[in-house]
């Protein structure tokens, strides 16, 4: 089958409020890998359908949800009442209804299904003649599982739910874990025979398997190993086994392409992250969001780094933080430096200990070494800036910027009192206060001038003894 294939539309229901996660948030909203369930979910569906044919179905926080996911260009369907799993697909009728063609439908808060299997039930249905084709699995434990009840030829007769089944149905182990693909005209000709003759009220999408084999259609299933894959969440505990897998799954695929990540248990890394060949990860790393890495770099202990770009050969020393930064390639950062909010390193750059930056450009082969904060600046190439030097770059009512141009010298414990520009070439010696503009190649001192005062101190010493 083509990827991206315009014949399979897929419906994603992500409705539902998720009560035993005992949250104020939508289920679907919570967090594993580094994306939400539901984007998860919508990413492997792009596997396979484009998004113009992907809709998920909302409802409670429903504008939060269509947030999120509109920059995936997938489609909405409201479900305004939460009238069960048959109803949120019986509301997608108008909008994605079309007569030809196959239908996947699964949950919103199965974050690790993969392109791969949906790819697998769709090839299935596709070269099959029957009604529906569903995934199931076997679980040593299926208990809240709909069980699966087969005929004598094999096939898929009926799915019974935890509470309606008896003894003997629900010793059964093989469960439907809510993954199907549809004919389209099967489901949309008998969707509406759906009935709410249950004790929640509710209409239920298994009931589609009696529905369409008493119409004379047949339903099969695929069985999948991984039970795990399959896993919807429904707890915090859940939540936190899928993230694990996540994980687990993103730092085996970069290991295979190249990236040394020592004791891989400890790291955090989320799914879009990207990372370079022979690049190194240390223990307890945390690499977050869209963090692009290029090759050969080293990720200290305890670093962290969200949404970066990492050129090549770059090494961010232990307890450094990084976020919306760009850094190119040879920079050395840290240990326990920040930067944040758009700053950029050129080439060779040395950022140290304690050093914090924000919003600010750092020119190629520029240092700062030690315990130092440079906010709203644009520092040119070769620039050195001493231990202790400070931007002041609020004045209590709006930010204001500082510019060091190519080659100047900050000296220790310099403050450089913003808007200011410091010239090529300059130097400022140490202790300053800088206030006003400094012309190229100029000396700038601005501090007291130092007075000696001879045996002062012999004094002082003296007159505190005659007290005593």
């Amino acid at each position: 089958m083509e990827l991206m294939d315009t014949s399979v539309t897929v419906l994603i229901l992500a409705a539902g409020l998720g009560t035993r996660m005992k949250s104020k948030h939508a289920k679907v909203l919570h967090r594993a890998g580094g994306k939400s369930l539901v984007e998860h979910a919508v990413a492997s569906a792009l596997e396979v359908a484009p998004a113009g044919r992907i809709f998920v179905v909302t409802g409670y926080q429903a504008e939060r949800v269509e947030a999120l996911l509109q920059p995936m260009g997938v489609r909405f369907v409201r479900q305004q009442e939460p009238k069960g799993t048959g109803h949120a697909v019986a509301v997608c009728r108008e909008q994605a209804g079309r007569q030809e063609g196959l239908v996947v439908v699964f949950y919103g808060d199965c974050p690790l299904i993969t392109g791969a299997t949906l790819r697998r039930l769709v090839e299935h249905q596709r070269g099959s003649s029957a009604a529906l084709t569903l995934i199931s699995t076997r679980l040593a434990d299926p208990t809240g599982y709909g069980r699966i009840l087969r005929g004598a030829d094999g096939s898929v007769e009926a799915i019974v739910e935890q509470k309606a089944g008896t003894p003997e149905q629900l010793a059964i182990q093989e469960v439907n874990p809510g993954f199907y693909c549809f004919r389209a005209e099967s489901l949309w000709k008998h969707i509406g025979e759906l009935d709410n003759d249950n004790p929640a009220g509710e209409y239920y999408l298994t009931d589609m398997v009696q529905i369409l084999r008493a119409a004379g259609g047949r339903v099969e299933s695929i069985f999948h190993e991984d039970a795990q894959e399959l896993m919807g969440i429904n707890t915090r505990v859940e939540l936190a086994l899928a993230d694990r897998a996540l994980r687990e799954r993103t730092a085996r695929r970069l290991m295979l392409e190249g990236v040394t990540i020592e004791k891989p248990e400890t790291v955090t890394i989320d799914a879009q992250v990207k990372i370079g060949p022979d690049t190194v990860i240390e223990p307890f790393a945390r690499i977050l969001g869209n963090t692009v890495i290029g090759e050969e770099c080293r990720i200290g202990s305890a670093a962290i780094l969200e949404d970066c770009t990492l050129e090549d050969r770059v090494e961010v020393a232990p307890f450094t933080v990084l976020s919306g930064s760009h850094l190119e390639r040879e920079v050395h950062v840290g240990p326990f430096a920040r930067l944040r909010m758009g700053c950029h390193l050129g080439q060779d750059a040395r950022v140290g200990n304690f050093v914090e930056m924000k919003k600010t450009r750092f020119g190629a082969g520029s240092k700062a070494m030690h315990l130092a904060y440079l906010g709203d600046a644009t520092i040119g190439a070769g620039v050195n800036i001493g231990a202790g030097t400070i931007t002041c770059n609020y004045d209590g009512v709006a930010k204001h910027p500082t510019q060091i141009a190519d080659g100047a010298f900050v000296g220790s414990n310099s403050t450089l009192v913003a808007p200011l520009e410091i010239g090529a070439g300059s130097y400022i010696g140490a202790g300053s206060v800088i206030t006003k503009p400094v012309p190229e190649d100029a000396l700038a001192v601005g501090r007291g001038r130092q007075v000696n005062k001879e045996g002062w101190a012999k004094r002082r010493r003296e007159r505190q003894a005659r007290r005593d």
